[in-house]
C-alpha cells in the first residue's frame, strides 16, 4: 500500500490544483514556477504511482484518500 506522504508538499500543492482544473500554466503562475518544472512534478508522481496519465494518477491520489474532491 501507498502511504500517504509519498508525494512532495510541492507535488500535492500541484495536484490539489489540478484537481481544480487548473491548467499547467496556470499552476505555474500560481506558484512562481516554470511550466517545465510543473510537469516534472506531475511526471514524478505518475512514475511513483506506476499510472500512466494525469487523470490516473488523479484518481489515484483520490482512492488513497491524499486528494479530496
Amino acid at each position: 500500500m501507498v502511504k500517504n506522504n509519498i508525494l512532495t508538499k510541492r507535488e500535492k500543492e500541484i495536484f490539489d490544483l489540478l484537481v481544480l482544473n487548473n491548467s499547467t500554466k496556470d499552476i505555474a503562475l500560481k506558484l512562481n514556477i516554470s511550466e517545465k518544472t510543473v510537469r516534472n512534478h506531475i511526471s514524478n508522481t505518475i512514475q511513483k504511482l506506476g499510472s500512466t496519465s494525469r487523470s490516473q494518477a488523479v484518481v489515484e491520489l483520490i482512492k488513497l484518500g491524499i486528494l479530496k474532491i
